[in-house]
């Protein structure tokens, strides 16, 4: 089985609770196989069956109330 990643920079998160938001949201879009957050660096890494495309992870990280930054 292959996987597909990619790291993107969420801007906002400030404490744990944060992280398991964004982590919640994101890890809801179909064929999201794991999800990593670093609060320190604001890195987001979305691992999936596939690619996983930008929008549905803006608009999850949105959803969360965060921004996502850079891809």
């Amino acid at each position: 089985m292959t996987s597909a990643s990619a790291t993107y920079t969420v801007s906002g998160m400030t404490c744990g609770h944060c992280v398991g938001t964004v982590k919640s949201e994101v890890g809801k879009i179909a064929g999201v196989t794991a999800v990593d957050v670093d609060l320190a660096t604001g890195k987001v890494t979305v691992t999936g069956d596939e690619p996983i495309g930008e929008t549905l992870v803006r608009e999850a990280v949105e959803e969360a109330g965060y921004e996502l930054t850079a891809v």
